[in-house]
């Protein structure tokens, strides 16, 4: 089976443009539609939305413990938000509970598909031509409200973007409807009929939130909701990379997958005064009904707490909780095939996870010659996510896409999710258009309906370029990863292949700080049934404060792939994370 995963973009602060067609096909063919590109940073309540509800939610308790056991990862003011409950809505005219009834009610009805009646001038479009229709800036929502942090815009229908959502205001005078209008766009140099423009099948496909991330005279993107479920956030001096996601349904089965979509949203108006915006929504699709709140808060790191409740209408063999979707092409765990004078291409270049049993892993994203789908278990989630660990512009060398600037996405789940597993699916890709990673919790018992039960899936999401937040202190982590051939050196000094396949490690942090070469540092290494651990060894690297550590193996199938780990003791004593890389096959 192969598929591929592509994204739209837009042109943003750094003028980063990159096509797309937003596909992907795992197995059976199945749509994903995405938005938008740039270098941009959050948000709750109209009078109601400077306060928050402090009471506990039912697993606060467990969190507050799993609480003092992570102060070193979070930031001062994420610890503030970490157990809040909900956003107070007895000013409102709407709420949460009102988006659950909503779902509740729909669930209990069949399943109807989005309307799509889109003009062929509008769905023919290629991306070029698209994204030469713009929202005015000087239409943007609230702009004319002097002070307001926020301010909304809008995307045309068109090209794959073929069913309209309905949007809505709420404050404390009730709720608003936003309607679509021809005249708050600009369409360059397309040479569209007016009724196609004005056509009364027309609506509104997604929206933006701009925000003041980077400079204080200019409201920047912050976050999109565009396609399917798909989201996108961004902090201050970030460029859009990793996505989000509400939910996934059977991603990989043979089946085909299914894509939920937000089909209705009610954001809350800000005060001058907001620090967050508070965004609802509502979810359908054939298998299930959904309600959400995001409450969005920018800043250097922007920050979206989002809880969600499910409604079933028929039992779900896969249910993904917080997906995410990345793109990695290739880098030193997996050096390019062709001549590029760019050392790497990469959204993101691992994904990262903590549970109550495995500790923490590492796992070195790869672009495999065909389909890799593999999982973790999990008893206890603490938190996983798809990080780019490494900002080095000279890594990248490239000055237009500036994946330096990428930045890395961290779940964390904010109520009792139970037992379950992380699942990675890594796509084959021939080039850096297609997202071709993803990730997402499942839960150990694939959801049935049940009456009058719910399921609830809330969690916090980060966005952030300091991934040493979500670091163990105590433990070293893997700061790189290099492939190579095996290699024995001669007494001559000439290096010659071994038949092997290399890999060299990079260990830093505390762990290590100040050992000498006298330290019983030891690698721990294995592989799986398809092949053979050849050498593992751990050497002090000067240059970096830490060790450096080799791994050699041979594979028995080079068309099967091969799982091999490692971390670092010191004594009997595990002083670092473990890495673990699922060698492709025939990579």
């Amino acid at each position: 089976m192969e598929a591929s995963l592509s994204r739209h973009y837009s042109s943003q602060v750094v003028s980063l443009r990159r096509p797309t067609v937003a596909l992907f096909q795992l197995g059976l063919a199945y749509r994903l539609q995405y938005g938008v590109h740039g270098l941009e940073r959050f948000g709750p309540l109209v009078i109601g939305q400077d306060s928050y509800d402090r009471s506990m939610s039912v697993s606060a308790l467990i969190r507050r413990s799993n609480l003092e056991k992570r102060k070193a990862l979070l930031p001062v003011v994420a610890l503030t938000g970490l157990l809040l409950s909900g956003i107070a809505q007895n000013v409102l005219a709407f709420g949460f509970d009102d988006v659950a009834k909503k779902a509740e009610d729909l669930s209990k009805q069949g399943y109807s598909e989005p309307e799509r009646n889109l003009p062929e001038a509008l769905r023919n479009l290629d991306y070029g031509q698209y994204e030469q229709i713009q929202y005015k800036r000087d239409r943007d929502v609230w702009s004319g409200d002097e002070g307001v942090p926020f301010t909304l815009s809008f995307f045309h229908e068109g090209m794959h973007y073929d069913s309209a959502i309905q949007l809505h205001s709420v404050d404390d005078q009730g709720v608003h409807d936003f309607a679509f209008n021809a005249d708050d766009f600009t369409y360059g140099n397309l040479d569209l009929a007016d009724d196609v423009k004005n056509n009364d099948g027309l609506g509104i496909a997604g929206f933006k939130v701009n925000y003041a991330l980077n400079q204080s005279d200019r409201k920047d993107e912050t976050m999109v909701f565009l396609g399917a479920s798909y989201f996108r956030v961004i902090g201050k001096d970030q460029v859009y990379g990793v996505s989000g996601r509400g939910l996934a349904v059977d991603t990989g089965l043979p089946s085909g997958e299914e894509f939920p979509r937000f089909k209705e949203f009610w954001i809350v108006k800000p005060s001058k005064a907001s620090q967050y915006l508070t965004i609802f929504a509502l979810l359908d699709s054939p298998s299930l009904t959904g309600a959400y709140r995001f409450v969005l808060r920018p800043g250097d790191d922007t920050v979206v707490d989002v809880k969600s409740s499910l409604f079933l209408r028929r039992p779900v063999e896969k249910l993904g909780v917080a997906p995410l979707t990345s793109m990695y092409l290739y880098g030193p765990e997996q050096p390019s095939s062709t001549l590029n004078y760019r050392p790497a291409i990469h959204d993101s270049n691992g994904l990262l996870i903590s549970d109550s049993q495995n500790g923490w892993t590492w796992r070195p994203l790869a672009n495999p010659a065909k389909l890799m789908m593999n999982e973790q278990a999990t008893p206890r989630l603490r938190g996983y996510g798809l990080m780019q660990r490494d900002h080095d512009f000279d890594n990248y060398q490239d000055i237009d896409s500036r994946y330096d600037l990428r930045p890395s996405a961290w779940i964390e789940p904010q109520n009792e999710w139970g037992a379950g597993k992380v699942e990675l699916i890594q796509i084959p890709t021939p080039n850096e258009t297609n997202d071709n990673i993803v990730s997402m919790w499942l839960p150990e018992t694939a959801p049935e309906p049940q009456p009058d039960k719910t399921l609830d899936y809330d969690y916090r999401l980060t966005v952030t370029k300091d991934e040493s937040r979500y670091l163990d202190s105590s433990l070293a982590w893997v700061d790189q990863t290099r492939r190579s051939r095996g290699e024995v050196r001669k007494d001559d000094l000439v290096r010659e292949a071994d038949g092997s396949t290399a890999f060299v490690l990079d260990f830093v942090g505390p762990s290590l700080s100040g050992l000498g070469d006298d330290a019983n540092i030891s690698v721990q290494a294995s592989v799986g049934d398809n092949g053979e651990l050849v050498d593992s060894h751990a050497e002090r690297n000067p240059a970096t404060g830490g060790w450096r550590v080799f791994v050699k193996i041979k594979r028995s199938d080079k068309n099967q792939p091969l799982d091999i780990r490692a971390h670092l003791n010191q004594g009997d004593k595990r002083v670092s994370e473990t890495w673990y890389y699922r060698l492709p096959a025939n990579g």
